[in-house]
């Protein structure tokens, strides 16, 4: 039922904003570890987007409201890129799924707020709602819809709006981040597709601490990451010297940045991240694009341009290329000046249109 749901949400969205939907089968799973079949041509770029990930929110007074989504969409229709992409419908992920990265009592925890509809989830910056288990569970399942394409080769580029949640930690919800899509994709793509070095390159303001804890000590999970100093920004974390531990040391970036840092500040450590990427190739590249790094934004303090987010995201393709893979997943991640997310997420679709190989 919700597959059939989401379906009807996509079809509603491709309708308002002129995209188009491809309507036939994207893949089938077989087996766990199986390769996908896939009946769509290659070098698309897919866009997971509709009405089931939209409901991640928490109200319209509250920072991360639902209405990001539909600010997105309407802007990618607005610069012509509606036509471009294919619009593919989230799904919700599986318990199963979302095991991968959760602890089972934590999810229990995420469904029981979720049918009372009150109190937090966190310790006071996450709400409960009514329905936040199916709209989180769909936020993961939109990212997997992206892994699945990307996989099977019908897409060489995905972008998810709604997603990169990257606070949430296997056991707690942190930040506004309910389950992490980001964690629960690297936990897939090892299982469920053998693949062996996966890089998770973050540029949201606000330091990706529940990735960064959740995979410290694994060295197979290369980490870079820019966002405004955590001595001046939650979650406080993200210093020069986290970089890993064990096994893992070195395979991990932090480049905090002072509060008022720009596009020069930016650029600059874009130069590391690159230098970082090339010394530990990978197989797949996960790339959070918060927008909340942008100069505006009412909760942070950086001022980056939406050219930066395009920049990132142009260099990442010529990276995943030249490293003969090709795989480069898009997550929307914060962002809570509605216009600046919207400019810069479009500017990051077009990037990957322009990137096709």
């Amino acid at each position: 039922m919700q597959r059939n749901d989401a379906k009807t949400d996509a079809e509603t969205d491709a309708n308002a904003h002129g995209i188009i939907r491809d309507s036939r089968k994207l893949v089938t799973i077989s087996a766990p570890r199986a390769r996908l079949q896939c009946e769509m041509p290659a070098a698309a770029v897919t866009l997971v987007a509709g009405d089931a990930i939209a409901r991640y929110g928490f109200g319209n007074a509250h920072p991360f409201g639902t209405d990001r989504h539909e600010h997105f969409m309407h802007e990618l229709s607005a610069q012509g890129l509606g036509g471009a992409v294919r619009l593919v419908p989230p799904r919700m992920a599986s318990e199963a799924e979302l095991s991968l990265f959760h602890t089972p009592a934590y999810i229990d925890f995420v469904r029981q707020r979720s049918v009372r509809g009150e109190g937090f989830l966190d310790g006071g910056d996450t709400p409960a709602f009514k329905g936040v288990y199916e709209a989180a569970g769909s936020v993961v399942g939109a990212t997997l819809v992206a892994v699945e394409a990307l996989m099977s080769g019908a897409a060489a580029r995905a972008f998810v709006p709604i997603a990169g949640l990257h606070h949430a930690a296997r056991a707690a919800a942190a930040g506004f981040c309910v389950f992490s899509d980001c964690g629960v994709a690297v936990e897939s793509l090892r299982r469920d597709y053998g693949v062996r070095r996966i890089a998770y390159v973050d540029i949201d303001a606000h330091h990706g601490d529940g990735m960064f804890y959740a995979f410290e000590e694994d060295d197979k999970l290369v980490f870079a990451d820019i966002h405004e100093d955590g001595r001046d920004l939650y979650p406080g974390t993200g210093s020069r010297d986290e970089v890993g531990r064990g096994a893992a040391a070195g395979t991990k970036l932090n480049v905090p940045l002072a509060p008022g840092a720009g596009d020069e500040a930016f650029l600059s450590a874009w130069a590391e991240v690159e230098a970082h990427l090339q010394r530990f190739p990978s197989d797949f590249i996960l790339f959070q694009c918060g927008a909340d790094s942008l100069a505006g934004d009412p909760i942070t303090h950086l001022k980056f341009t939406p050219a930066e987010h395009a920049h990132a995201a142009r260099r990442l393709c010529a990276i995943a290329d030249a490293q003969g893979h090709g795989r480069v997943l898009g997550m929307g991640g914060g962002g809570y000046n509605r216009g600046n997310l919207a400019r810069a997420w479009t500017g990051v679709v077009r990037e990957f249109l322009a990137r096709e190989p």
